[in-house]
């Protein structure tokens, strides 16, 4: 997290996931323990219903207990994790995890400690999406950084001090 100079405020830096050997459900538990861990709200942000209700029972199915909720479930501020394809997450995020292509603006880093943004390797267009969301965020004064798991475990590829 650093500060804006221009504006005073907190601005949240973007890690992008890029997944190669292990799918989307079973990389985003071990990334929302992680955020849980710190004490962050999250809010997940995908683009279809139906797949965000898949990694909703993959969610209830894990390991270990993860709080959590798909939109529209009548509970939705009082979740720890909120899984949705809106734009606003009434659960007061402090991370953002961006999944399937969903858009996320250069804006909302502003007052979040993160965003990350998980892609599927193996997908050109998924690839494609994520560069432009690199460039976008990076040319908008987001710090990022760029994160493979190609060689079997997570390593820093990139980084771009916004």
């Amino acid at each position: 997290m650093r500060r804006c100079r221009a504006r005073g405020r907190v601005m949240g830096s973007a890690l992008f996931y890029h997944l190669t050997r292990r799918p989307l459900e079973a990389t985003l538990p071990m990334l929302l323990d992680k955020a849980l861990a710190q004490g962050w709200r999250v809010a997940v942000r995908g683009t279809d219903r139906g797949r965000l209700e898949f990694l909703d029972d993959r969610l209830w199915m894990g390991d270990g207990f993860l709080p959590h909720g798909v939109a529209g479930g009548g509970f939705d501020a009082d979740q720890p994790v909120l899984l949705t394809t809106a734009p606003e997450a009434p659960n007061g995020p402090a991370c953002l995890m961006a999944v399937d292509g969903a858009e996320v603006a250069a804006e909302e880093a502003d007052g979040l400690e993160r965003i990350c943004i998980l892609f599927d390797g193996n997908d050109p267009a998924a690839v494609d999406r994520a560069r432009a969301q690199w460039k976008a965020l990076t040319g908008a004064g987001v710090a990022a950084q760029y994160w493979s798991e190609e060689s079997g475990r997570w390593e820093k590829k990139a980084e771009s001090g916004g």
